[in-house]
């Protein structure tokens, strides 16, 4: 980023307040840490114990305690293709009902802007690689994580009705898979990357002569760094305005195999990798394209996937 772009974003932020639901969690601690350096008036991040956000009263009660000008949505119920399998219907419920409930609030709040988080998981399982925001609504997502995609597919619904009837400056963004420090390292409910990363980690320590990996390695997937998709919504929060959903990626795409290879390159883990192939890969490949948030707000990922994967690794060694 250019000292021009920073002053620029400054001087756009220092007069607003913003509302961020999810503002201390992975991805969330780290847009309220990068507004808060942009000089933004107030930054408020709502704590779990103080607001239910799928009760309507606290959601109520925040924003008329707040009164926000912006609101960035981004909490959410999430999980690896485990905790998904395990509970769908948690994760359809509170991420619909959030969503619905914060985005009608909004509206009769007067919110002067209003960001949607969606999820890659939200796209058809059959979807031609790299996805294609044109191509979100031809087909059913990927079957172990549907009632999470689904929920999340309802908010655009939403939001494109609400900008249709009302008027209302709302806009959805399609981050790719996440990655990086602070990410949950939980054995039941991780994503891949930090499922690998303390998985190779353990049997390096524990001197394990072999890693059991889930499903068969052939999948693909796109990631993005935590730091990468925090400047891309700051970015599109602040220059884009359309009711058409926008994908925030990398660009880059990986197969599953050669991820955990990589990492057991890094960690130096030097015993046998085998494949669980009982267990399912999910959706075959999960690779975005994104030339849209470049053309609409010259957004482009700066932390390559190696880079990337060691830096969470320091991190995580450092714990």
């Amino acid at each position: 980023m250019s000292i021009i772009d920073k002053i620029d974003e400054t001087e756009f932020w220092n007069s607003k307040n913003v509302l961020v639901t999810g503002g201390s969690g992975f991805l969330g601690s780290v847009v309220v840490e990068k507004l808060r350096g942009f000089g933004t008036r107030s930054v408020v991040v709502p704590r779990k114990v103080d607001y239910d956000l799928r009760d309507r009263s606290s959601i109520i009660r925040l924003l008329e305690s707040t009164k926000p000008d912006y609101l960035i949505h981004l909490a959410a119920h999430v999980g690896g293709i485990g905790a998904n399998r395990e509970y769908p219907g948690e994760f359809f419920y509170d991420n619909a009902i959030m969503g619905i409930e914060l985005i009608e609030q909004a509206r009769l709040h007067q919110v002067e802007k209003t960001l949607v988080v969606g999820t890659v998981c939200s796209y058809p399982s059959n979807t031609p690689s790299p996805f294609n925001e044109e191509d979100f609504w031809n087909g059913f997502p990927e079957i172990t994580n549907a009632p999470y995609g689904i929920a999340k597919k309802m908010l655009l619904v939403q939001a494109q009705a609400y900008r249709q009837q009302y008027g209302m400056n709302i806009i959805y963004a399609i981050p790719v898979n996440l990655y990086g420090p602070n990410d949950n390292f939980e054995v039941n409910s991780s994503h891949v990357i930090p499922a690998l990363i303390r998985k190779f980690i353990d049997a390096r320590d524990n001197n394990k002569s072999e890693v059991i990996n889930w499903g068969t390695g052939q999948a693909t997937r796109e990631f993005l760094y935590v730091d990468d998709c925090a400047d891309g919504l700051i970015s599109c929060m602040q220059n884009y305005n359309s009711e058409n959903p926008v994908n925030i990626g990398s660009g880059e795409e990986i197969s599953i195999l050669e991820l955990s290879n990589r990492i057991g390159s890094i960690v130096g883990y030097e015993g046998i990798v085998k494949w669980n192939s009982s267990m399912p890969d999910g959706q075959l490949k999960r690779h975005l394209d994104i030339e849209k948030a470049y053309k609409d707000f010259g957004f482009r990922a700066q932390i390559p996937l190696g880079i990337g994967l060691k830096k969470t690794i320091d991190w995580y060694e450092d714990l």
